[in-house]
């Protein structure tokens, strides 16, 4: 049920998507797209969808805004050549496709088609007490493996911009330099816990709202938190120990997907009795290879001599 709290929700989140796409500062959209994951995150939760929210706090809006940023400041902005008439006729097809939206989420039969209750008689086989992971992890598997695959494709499409020698060079770090005192002391103190909550949300991601891409989020900004502190040094691209961790999660992944033809009878099956040990498993190794995938990605191509 609709309340006064929901509806203010909807008019926030529009008035800073208008915010985002009518300002003429790139700073400015991209600190307001920030804010706009954030009241997204808001919505998801209200519609009971914990894992979505938490997807979209760390990734959809977090580092996805630290990426952006980092590429405003090494891509000097262009001169904007857009009319007030191009502009308004962006809009305009901009509020016709909603509307067409709107329309057919409107047109939908009532109660509308859904699986839900056959994949809630499926969940006791696969060992789950989260239905957004067994989904994930069992009847959409294909999808989530493609979109592990893809973080590591658009990490290897990053460090395709340098030249091959520039690869064993080391990424800047935010921050490089003497680092401030009370960055250091907030890394010390603050690294552990966020380690602890990384590893809780990926291992709790079975039974509750969590998974690997929350995990991997948490555990990658404080990967990043020990960098700027210049407690750890960034990794080179050729680092071999790196690039291992970065395949360790699709391969697995793979692997069991292709294990599923002789021991489940089809492509990313999990063999009976032994579901949940598996899908912790691959979830654990796809969290160290999203986080370090993450952590590359915000830090960008490779720019200097390693040390």
């Amino acid at each position: 049920m609709m309340t006064a709290f929901d509806a203010g929700l909807g008019v926030l989140l529009v008035l800073a998507a208008v915010r985002v796409v009518a300002t003429s500062d790139v700073r400015a959209a991209a600190s307001g797209f920030l804010a706009y994951g954030m009241i997204l995150a808001l919505a998801w939760v209200r519609l009971e969808s914990v894992d979505v929210a938490l997807t979209e706090i760390a990734v959809g809006s977090g580092l996805t805004t630290i990426v952006i940023l980092r590429a405003i400041a090494h891509v000097p902005s262009p001169p904007s050549s857009s009319t007030a008439g191009a502009k308004a006729a962006v809009g305009l097809l901009c509020a016709c496709v909603t509307l067409g939206l709107s329309a057919v989420i409107l047109g939908l039969p009532e109660p509308a088609s859904s699986i839900a209750a056959d994949v809630a008689m499926n969940m006791p086989a696969t060992g789950l007490g989260n239905p957004i992971t067994g989904v994930l992890m069992v009847f959409r598997a294909l999808d989530t493996v493609l979109e592990t695959i893809v973080v590591l494709l658009a990490l290897i499409g990053v460090w395709a911009l340098v030249p091959q020698e520039r690869l064993a060079g080391r990424p800047a770090t935010p921050g490089t330099g003497r680092s401030p005192e009370p960055v250091v002391f907030l890394a010390r103190a603050l690294v552990p816990i966020g380690l602890v909550v990384g590893a809780y949300q990926v291992w709790a991601g079975a039974d509750v709202p969590g998974g690997k891409f929350q995990g991997a989020a948490v555990l990658a900004a404080m990967g990043l938190l020990l960098m700027m502190a210049g407690i750890v040094k960034a990794p080179a691209a050729t680092d071999v120990k790196l690039r291992a961790l970065l395949l360790v999660g699709p391969i697995l992944f793979l692997a069991v997907g292709i294990a599923g033809w002789p021991l489940a009878g089809s492509f990313l099956g999990y063999p009976p009795g032994f579901e949940k040990p598996v899908i912790i498993v691959v979830e654990i190794a796809s969290t160290i290879s999203i986080g370090l995938a993450l952590v590359m990605l915000v830090l960008g191509p490779p720019g200097r001599a390693s040390s």
